[in-house]
């Protein structure tokens, strides 16, 4: 590992004036440490416990989480002998997600420990600089090193070891600190440039739903409506229609909807009327169609549905044979709609086309909504079923236990919805689609100025580790000055130790 270790330095070139390779564990004062957190089981733990315990959960890529929620007793943490935290201690995460993620311990209002995937790395008074230290570990070169030297099939990890046998250059502990106060201050003003952005993608989505908000009051399509007053059929006349045909209809359900109580819903712009989404839309169509068992068909788990979006990843295919039991069917056109939290909170909703051969198989998870007419675009009901205002409701009319909550066919059935003129509605769709995409274009220069902005993070953290990123001083200790002071003081202290045995052996 030695030779592995060199290899690294020699990527990076000449090592800059004063400057050495160590590791981890020779730049640790002799008040230091390098462990492994502690094996601590359930059944070791206690919810009113006076010590935290810390997890990989709390440990970020630079930054302290504080997530967990785990805590055991005094005695039985000094009873397992763990190893209390102290502040400015450094985590570093020996499984992902990154793998070697490492970030400093802040301190907490409790002593606290941490779990055995996690290292603590205490430099001591006179080791190397703990901040220096968590921004190597981070760099892009020492991460690809851990990736490297990871372990495990499923779950990859480092082990102390390993990370312990890592060579790293190390700069003076002078220029260790003008490097910290460096990175802290070009961090602080990207961290300021993602904080605008990220409020800006925050916006972005208000914006969304505010547009959805008007387009479903009739405000967002007022002027038209005003424009083309006396021209239009009235919603009435089409819903009339629509009911005739889904009478008509010998594959949809034949569930008398109850009466839509309009007491309590808000008056609608001329020519639209309150209906239900049953009258609109089968809920759950059977599926009678004669399909041969080799046809080739469409096959989409909940995971092939993003969020919001609605975009569908197509690419999954299985025979026909595969999927005709226990799974939900549906067709070109059919509006998908995650009915499980967190899915349907989170706006799992999509229409499906460009199915093969026009057929889909997927997730029991799905309602599948099928529009009773053709004439209607079935990007107006999928807007209404995105509004952050409809999954808030619907998600307060959920059955079932406790993480296995469901939006029940009923709901949907019998959810009021506006119904404007059908021309109308081909409008409001194109007025939302035109304002999504000026959304989706900011949004793409959003993502994009954030990735720039962690490229740079990464950029800086790399100069730093080659030792460009603040001038050299010559008046520096160097660093091998550094090191064989740890290594007397270490020395020292086991002679110490020697003596002091021999001396009670005696």
């Amino acid at each position: 590992m030695r030779n592995e270790g060199r290899r690294v330095a020699a990527v990076l070139g000449a090592l800059p004036l004063g400057w050495a390779t160590a590791t981890i564990g020779e730049i640790i004062g002799c008040d230091g440490l390098f462990v492994d957190g502690d094996w601590v089981e359930s059944k070791d733990q206690d919810p009113k416990g006076e010590v935290r315990l810390t997890q990989l959960a709390d440990v970020g890529d630079g930054v302290y989480r504080n997530r967990s929620n785990r805590f055991l007793k005094y005695e039985k943490a000094v009873q397992l002998g763990c190893t209390f935290l102290q502040p400015n201690d450094l985590m570093v995460a020996r499984m992902p997600d990154p793998l070697g993620r490492a970030c400093i311990f802040p301190g907490d209002s409790k002593p606290s420990v941490t779990a055995v995937d996690v290292c603590i790395v205490r430099t001591g008074v006179n080791g190397a600089d703990h901040q220096w230290l968590m921004y190597t570990i981070n760099s892009p070169t020492f991460r690809s090193t851990i990736a490297s030297l990871q372990s495990g099939s499923t779950r990859k990890r480092i082990s102390r070891s390993n990370l312990a046998k890592i060579e790293f250059p190390l700069p003076p502990l002078p220029e260790q600190h003008r490097i910290v106060a460096k990175i802290e201050e070009l961090f602080i003003k990207l961290d300021a440039g993602m904080e605008a952005l990220k409020k800006v993608k925050a916006q972005l989505k208000r914006y969304r739903q505010a547009v959805l908000k008007n387009a479903f009051e009739g405000k967002l399509t007022e002027e038209w409506r005003e424009a083309h007053k006396g021209q239009m059929e009235p919603a009435s006349v089409l819903l009339e229609r629509i009911k005739e045909e889904r009478s008509r209809s010998v594959k949809g359900r034949n569930r008398e909807l109850p009466s839509l109580d309009k007491s309590d819903l808000p008056a609608l712009p001329d020519g639209w009327v309150w209906t239900s989404l049953g009258e609109l839309a089968a809920l759950n169509p059977k599926f009678m169609d004669d399909i041969p068992d080799e046809l080739e068909v469409s096959f989409i788990p909940m995971k092939c549905v993003e969020e919001l979006t609605g975009q569908v990843d197509l690419s999954l295919t299985k025979l026909y044979s595969e999927v005709k039991k226990g799974y939900t069917a549906f067709r070109n056109g059919d509006i998908l709609f995650a009915k499980i939290t967190p899915c349907m909170e989170n706006g799992k909703v999509s229409i499906v086309n460009n199915l093969k051969n026009g057929i889909g198989f997927g997730s029991t998870e799905f309602h599948v909504i099928r529009l009773n007419s053709g004439q209607m675009p079935n990007r107006f009901v999928f807007f209404f079923l995105v509004r952050e205002s409809f999954r808030r409701d619907a998600r307060m009319h959920m059955t079932g236990s406790a993480g296995q909550l469901r939006v029940p066919k009923i709901y949907l059935e019998e959810a009021p919805i506006p119904l404007p003129p059908l021309a109308e509605q081909h409008k409001i769709v194109e007025e939302i689609d035109r304002c999504f995409s000026v959304a989706d274009e900011i949004e793409k220069v959003v993502e994009q100025s954030l990735k720039q902005t962690e490229r740079l993070h990464q950029s800086i953290l790399k100069r730093a580790f080659e030792g460009k990123l603040v001038p050299q001083d010559p008046t520096d200790e160097p660093t091998e000055e550094l090191l064989k002071r740890i290594k007397a003081e270490r020395a020292k202290i086991e002679a110490s130790k020697k003596a002091t045995g021999k001396t009670r052996r005696s």
